[in-house]
């Protein structure tokens, strides 16, 4: 079989420690997974059933610089644990959940808010404020045969030295094992899928020249520079 073009390669993340690469299949991100996140969105946390957005998979990036995007100018970091699946399936048992999990990372979730503003007051899909390119700077991915299945621990995001996000993994309203096992339900899984969990509150616009330092506890750092 030939193609009428030479395909892209297949966007990958790197595992630490390792040659290896972990590819990239799709990417599912949680909304308003943290209580005082969903509360300083304007949201009742104990009224909402876990909802997913998308971003692409091109739009993880491993890099140490965020390039601010076009057409917009109120662009917000988000902190992330991010779980990237190594098994998958449909209906996936919470009990069974976690043995799905090849490992974690740190990710940014960064977001247009401004144009993500616009599109829910309109009622569309959110993808002009989450899925542009460069959207998701991920760190390497720590395998959970290292280091487990973190449920408690640190969270935060600096600016410039300032903390502006610091929560709990235990603040999570649905915990990793509940997101696979719901989300199974929707779409069927496969291995490369990654999940995005939410962000803790503290959500806030960045500028060209900050730099964004984001630490999960038993994870890993995640440094960049907004150009």
């Amino acid at each position: 079989m030939s193609h009428v073009f030479t395909p892209a390669a297949i966007p990958a993340l790197p595992v630490r420690g390792s040659a290896d690469t972990f590819p990239v299949r799709r990417v599912y991100c949680v909304g308003r997974n943290y209580a005082d996140h969903a509360i300083e969105m304007g949201h009742d946390p104990n009224k909402e059933e876990p909802f997913f957005f998308q971003k692409n998979p091109d739009n993880l990036t491993t890099g140490d610089t965020f390039p601010y995007p076009g057409k917009s100018s109120d662009v917000h970091h988000e902190i992330e644990l991010v779980v990237c699946l190594g098994k998958g399936g449909e209906e996936i048992p919470v009990e069974d959940a976690l043995s799905h999990v090849y490992g974690y990372a740190v990710g940014l979730d960064m977001t247009r808010r401004d144009l993500q503003g616009v599109a829910k007051k309109l009622g569309r899909p959110w993808e002009v404020g989450k899925a542009f390119e460069d959207s998701a700077p991920v760190s390497p991915v720590a395998p959970a045969s290292e280091i487990g299945h973190p449920d408690a621990g640190a969270i935060w995001l600096k600016v410039n030295g300032e903390t502006r996000q610091s929560g709990d993994l235990n603040q999570m309203i649905w915990k990793v094992a509940e997101s696979i096992s719901y989300l199974s339900g929707l779409f069927r899984l496969a291995p490369g899928d990654v999940i995005m969990t939410g962000t803790p509150a503290g959500v806030g616009a960045v500028s060209r020249g900050d730099v964004l330092e984001g630490h999960i506890d038993g994870i890993g750092d995640l440094k960049v520079t907004v150009v």
